[in-house]
């Protein structure tokens, strides 16, 4: 009986969450009300505040189901990427997390969800802190990589690592941003590909 309860309240929060991302998409972050979510996922407002405290929770809880598979994508505990250079690693993170974008509809409504449709203010000033949280987390990896990659190639950068990181962050940032808002123009993963190599060439590493 315990176990049917718990996949009860599992499968009521996932369609919370389904609902959410639905509601959210089509009316903004700001616009759309627990009330309107509920009513979507067929569900009481009793039901949301009983997995979520406030719409910046679900809303953060949204953007986790998501985010977090892809943050442990090419972790340290894969052996696969262990055995790699940290160009490779480097490499093949931003090459998943693009194609994973690219390939699953339901990640690249979350993505332009959190780009386009939610604004940072009132209940949803907390928001901003966790973007912020996960984009310096993103920042540091890339620091990471690009200093190990210099180490091991000998090479010195031309600037800071962590300024190399953040140019590197904002073209990923900005092809996403360029291929979301236009309608997906462009193939995301291959043009991803070919624009990090010619970034990291022109930083002195042999790609």
């Amino acid at each position: 009986m315990a176990r049917r309860t718990k996949d009860d309240a599992d499968a009521t929060r996932s369609s919370l969450l389904d609902a959410a991302e639905r509601v959210f998409y089509d009316k903004g972050v700001a616009r759309a009300s627990l009330g309107e979510i509920a009513q979507a996922a067929g569900a009481t407002r009793g039901a949301i505040y009983w997995h979520f405290k406030d719409k910046a929770h679900l809303f953060n809880a949204m953007m986790d189901r998501v985010t977090l598979p892809l943050e442990v994508a090419c972790n340290a505990g894969d052996a696969a990427c262990r055995a790699a250079s940290p160009l490779q690693r480097l490499r093949a993170l931003v090459d998943h997390l693009l194609g994973s974008i690219e390939n699953d509809e339901h990640t690249r409504r979350v993505f332009e969800i959190a780009m386009y449709r939610v604004e940072y203010v009132n209940e949803l000033s907390g928001v901003r802190e966790r973007h912020l949280t996960s984009q310096a987390r993103f920042h540091a990896m890339l620091a990471r990589e690009l200093g190990d990659a210099a180490e091991q190639q000998g090479l010195t950068l031309p600037l800071e690592t962590a300024a190399a990181a953040t140019g590197l962050g904002a073209l990923f940032d900005g092809l996403l941003q360029t291929w979301v808002l236009n309608g997906a123009p462009f193939a995301l993963r291959a043009t991803g590909r070919q624009l990090v190599d010619v970034y990291l060439r022109g930083l002195g590493f042999a790609t």
